[in-house]
């Protein structure tokens, strides 16, 4: 199951937070990584890990459907690597079981 922004929310109100503040909150945050992503600047959470926009080059690719090869824009896209605290944490989870 995935965490969605309502569970963030819940989680934030669980704090003492109203409703509307926990809202408001959830929505800084995200709005705030966001602009920071749209002006290509890496967004690093300490112990959680680090979101950086990658420049794609032009390339050849192939529309699944019809088999047809095209050409595919430059673009940029986001990335995420994880801390090493995350990953410690990931995997002290999977060794548990």
């Amino acid at each position: 199951m995935a965490l969605t922004k309502n569970d963030i929310v819940a989680a934030v109100h669980e704090l003492g937070f109203t409703k509307k503040k926990s809202v408001d909150v959830v929505e800084i945050l995200l709005e705030t990584i966001k602009n920071t992503l749209e002006k290509s600047e890496d967004v690093l959470i300490s112990g959680f890990g680090k979101f950086c926009v990658k420049q794609k080059r032009q390339r050849r690719g192939r529309n699944p459907a019809t088999g047809q090869d095209l050409m595919l824009r430059p673009r940029k896209v986001v990335t995420f690597k994880c801390s090493g605290k995350l990953r410690n944490k990931i995997n002290e989870i999977e060794h548990a079981d």
